[in-house]
């Protein structure tokens, strides 16, 4: 067996001097910062503020998974078991199948816009409250 395919350090003493914490680019110190207290989760999931603000998540997230789900499936079984109607032209070549089709995708970025305006109206604010109040406690 040759050595041509291994390290030209392996096998190598180790060098004492070097930190023996020192990782991948010269890395020493650890991404993980330790706190003394951790917020109290518990007592955060049974507030008031928490309860209203999963209530209003709700309140948005499944009614428009639902009209989602609704819309998706319809769109199946209609091109499924529905081809003359999929078929039926509206404007020279474009069929209803077509337009539906791009319709799965205009749904699916309206309802991104809905949820990113909805987050940043009702969620986040809401988020950050609960946070202060938290901080506030400490």
């Amino acid at each position: 067996m040759t050595h041509a395919t291994q390290s030209p350090r392996r096998g190598a003493p180790r060098d004492p001097a070097a930190n023996e914490r020192t990782a991948f680019g010269r890395i020493d110190k650890s991404a993980v910062r330790t706190t003394a207290d951790r917020p109290d989760f518990t007592t955060i999931q049974q507030s008031e503020e928490f309860r209203d603000l999963r209530w209003r998540l709700k309140w948005f997230v499944f009614p428009a998974t639902a009209f989602f789900l609704i819309w998706y499936v319809g769109y199946v079984v209609l091109a499924a078991y529905a081809h003359d109607f999929m078929a039926h032209r509206l404007w020279g070549e474009i069929n209803v199948g077509l337009v539906m089709g791009i319709g799965q995708f205009v749904t699916t970025v309206g309802l991104t816009a809905l949820y990113v305006r909805f987050a940043r109206r009702q969620v986040d604010p809401r988020v950050d409250e609960i946070r202060r109040n938290v901080e506030g406690e400490d």
